[in-house]
């Protein structure tokens, strides 16, 4: 099922007494996500983003704007007549009722033509149950499980009803990191499997990229980029999305463009051709990095953490917005731990260059 948003906005009335603008949880956000597509709404805490989903699902109204599921316009229709299935980040499964019970709930609420019969609904729950390979829990209550097999009987219930429109608000944040790392796997098979149009919600942009078929990005209710998760990790727009996406992150310094060269500080890193003299910020990912003896970036080194295959080298340099910088190198790289400064070349492909007070990227062509 295809999702059309168009023109969107919510506004709350202000509670500061001394303020009176409404507050724009979201501010004329357009986008269409295409049929079958899992898409990752990604950004910081209060960017927006569940507001975004209450609004797809019904459960609050836009300002203005409109919201269509297909061809259809749902802007006005009630949540439980658009066909979505809603999964939380807290499970929200009622723990007095068996795991079926709770899968088998949604449809004994229907009423009229579309409440099935009791054998329909017992198949619908246990294919369900199969889909998320839960079908041997179905007699346990919530408390006798753990937090990744409730995330399970959360979405089998979400997905029982045959929704058009799944939507999931950070639903492993309550789980820890191995969890986390399975569940986001098998909510990107169980996607696959249905081909149900699914919107994830998340601040952790790593598990957005490693599941998304696309990301949105949004920072203060504002549209940044959406893209292939690659595509926009490799071609930020602007330095917020940027500073975003990576682990590590990227690391920011004060820099310009002078005489067809780019600077760091007085370290000059690469060539600019054709580009005019400008104060810049410099983004340089971690893996942007190659140790060399002669490397024209001059950093004060802090120190060496090994990874196993990979080295992260921790320095400084005046230039960086940060405290520290961090390097990501290959563990066969020599660096001397001991030593008291290290020197990097850049990879240009690496290093990205934005304007110093719009944050926008510029497109500058670095050797």
């Amino acid at each position: 099922m295809k999702v059309v948003l168009e023109h969107l906005t919510k506004s709350f009335p202000s509670r500061n007494k001394k303020v009176k603008e409404p507050v724009i949880a979201v501010n004329d956000f357009s986008f269409e996500i295409p049929d079958g597509e899992l898409i990752g709404l990604l950004g910081p805490s209060g960017c927006g983003k569940s507001t975004m989903l209450n609004l797809i699902c019904g459960l609050q109204t836009p300002t203005s704007g409109k919201i269509y599921f297909g061809e259809d316009d749902v802007t006005n229709l009630p949540p439980e007549n658009r066909g979505v299935g809603l999964v939380f980040q807290n499970y929200a499964l009622y723990p007095h009722l068996t795991v079926l019970q709770n899968i088998l709930f949604p449809l004994q609420n229907l009423k009229g033509a579309a409440r099935p019969s009791k054998e329909e609904m017992m198949n619908k729950a246990l294919d369900a149950a199969r889909l998320v390979q839960i079908e041997r829990l179905l007699e346990r209550k919530p408390s006798e499980m753990s937090g990744g097999q409730q995330q399970r009987v959360a979405i089998a219930r979400a997905l029982v009803k045959r929704p058009r429109v799944l939507l999931l608000d950070e639903p492993l944040s309550n789980l820890d990191a191995r969890l986390r790392l399975q569940t986001r796997e098998e909510i990107r098979r169980i996607q696959r499997e249905t081909g149900i149009t699914t919107v994830f919600v998340t601040h952790d942009q790593e598990e957005a990229m490693s599941i998304s078929d696309r990301i949105v990005v949004m920072k203060a209710g504002l549209l940044q980029q959406i893209g292939k998760p690659q595509e926009v990790y490799d071609d930020p727009v602007n330095l917020f999305v940027a500073k975003f996406l990576g682990t590590p992150p990227i690391n920011v310094f004060e820099g310009e463009v002078r005489n067809g060269l780019l600077y760091i500080g007085e370290n000059s890193v690469l060539q600019a051709p054709g580009a005019p003299d400008r104060k810049v910020w410099i983004g340089v990912r971690p893996e942007g990095f190659l140790p060399e003896q002669a490397g024209p970036l001059r950093c004060t080194l802090s120190g060496v953490e090994v990874m196993g295959r990979d080295i992260s080298v921790v320095a400084s340099h005046p230039a960086c917005s940060a405290a520290a910088i961090r390097a990501i190198i290959s563990a066969e790289s020599a660096v001397d731990p001991k030593a008291e400064t290290v020197r990097f070349a850049l990879k240009p492909n690496k290093v990205h260059v934005f304007d110093r007070e719009s944050e926008e990227r510029l497109r500058i062509e670095l050797k």
